[in-house]
């Protein structure tokens, strides 16, 4: 029998419990041993609970306790979560965890230490909830050299973004609605700033590229300056408007960034609406291979840590090889990078033209102002240009 202890006891924390518990049978039939959750980790008391029996407070009982072989790390952020990690590897005890953050902060420093203690950090969940996307970039796409990595990390943006455009709402209003179905935090800058989804495309690119990716090296744009207006012109242009999270090889440098993106109706992504995530890869000689599913909640993001669980439960006493490797992956300058961008600017179409040569116009009625389109350009020449104009409302980058 193979025991679980799980730190943490909060949405995570228990849907985890509540997946292994539920699917017991059917885990043990596929995994060919039983799979128990022998410990739980929490300061609080929770009676009446259907598991209360398992809570302990002490971390040290679950460090000392040789049946012990797997941790799931459910308590987030970066301080006890780290230290409780380190303990566990440090004790040969395979770590199972969804905590982007300390995924893109110590990565590869808790995977090495894993490795010295022959055992597995493993993090599935980390990058869009319960879509499988690590192992396949880990197992089904190893023969590929992936060149870029496109997708909607974030479902709480998506989800603002999604009721801007179908009931013409304004930003403010959708995000407390979001923040009243539990969509949102009480401080939701992490999803609508891009931060979230910052640490996610670090995470994928790292793995896609081999070389960890910094996430604070990464250009990062969040969704607070989005329109309804902006909206109206993407309609006219058979767009909508996504946060999307992406990285590419070109020329042998790499780019990274998360931005809103207005994207195409014959976009893969352009249909991904409310909480869901999609996350195209496409690899050199396959092209491009979508995922899709829910990027966040209870059950979705319990499911793929318990996955976790069973790969370490099925390869006890193996090391779970991984694409990323220590060294850095240097990103080459934003200015440098190419595409096209939405413009909306107070000026006349000749005025527009005189400064950025052909241009695909759009009127969507609004007054005193009109959007178009741009040729391909680098930023570093965009921005140029948009100084030169002296009249631009904003611009959103358009997928190319």
């Amino acid at each position: 029998m193979v025991k679980v202890a799980v730190l943490g006891y909060g949405t995570v924390g228990s849907g985890i419990v509540e997946v292994l518990k539920t699917n017991q049978e059917l885990i043990e039939k596929r995994v060919g041993e039983k799979i128990d959750v022998k410990y739980v980790l929490d300061l609080r008391e929770f009676p009446g609970d259907p598991y209360e029996d398992l809570i302990v407070h002490d971390v040290d009982v679950i460090m000392n306790d040789p049946e012990v072989s797997i941790v799931c790390e459910a308590m987030g952020g970066i301080g006890a979560a780290y230290q409780f990690t380190k303990m566990a590897l440090e004790k040969g005890k395979n770590v199972c965890t969804p905590n982007k953050a300390m995924v893109a902060e110590y990565g590869p420093k808790l995977m090495k230490l894993a490795r010295d203690n022959g055992c597995n950090y493993l993090f599935e969940a980390s990058c869009g909830g319960g879509i499988p996307i690590i192992r396949p970039l880990q197992t089904a796409l190893l023969q590929e050299k992936i060149v870029a990595i496109k997708g909607i990390l974030n479902g709480t943006t998506n989800y603002i973004l999604t009721r801007m455009e179908k009931e013409g709402a304004d930003f403010d209003a959708v995000l407390k609605d979001a923040q009243a179905l539990g969509y949102a935090e009480a401080n939701p800058e992490a999803d609508v700033e891009g931060h979230d989804a910052c640490r996610k495309i670090a995470i994928l690119s790292s793995l896609a590229y081999g070389n960890t990716v910094n996430y604070k090296d990464v250009y990062t744009e969040g969704i607070t300056k989005i329109t309804v207006e902006d909206f109206a012109y993407a309609k006219k242009l058979g767009a909508t408007i996504k946060l999307l999270g992406m990285s590419q090889e070109v020329d042998g440098n790499y780019y990274a960034m998360v931005s809103p993106f207005m994207l195409k109706n014959d976009s893969p992504l352009y249909s991904v609406n409310d909480v869901m995530n999609a996350i195209l890869v496409t690899g050199n000689t396959l092209g491009d291979t979508m995922y899709y599913g829910a990027g966040a909640g209870k059950l979705p993001t319990a499911s793929a840590v318990v996955a976790d669980v069973i790969e370490c439960a099925m390869k006890q006493g193996q090391l779970i090889p991984c694409t990323w490797n220590e060294g850095d992956l240097s990103l080459g300058q934003m200015e440098n990078d190419k595409r096209h961008f939405f413009v909306r600017a107070k000026s006349e179409l000749s005025q527009i033209e005189s400064v950025f040569g052909k241009v695909e116009a759009v009127d969507a009625g609004i007054d005193g102002e009109m959007g178009f389109v741009t040729e391909v350009m680098s930023e570093k020449e965009f921005a140029s240009k948009a100084e030169a104009l002296g009249s631009v409302v904003s611009r959103i980058r358009f997928e190319n």
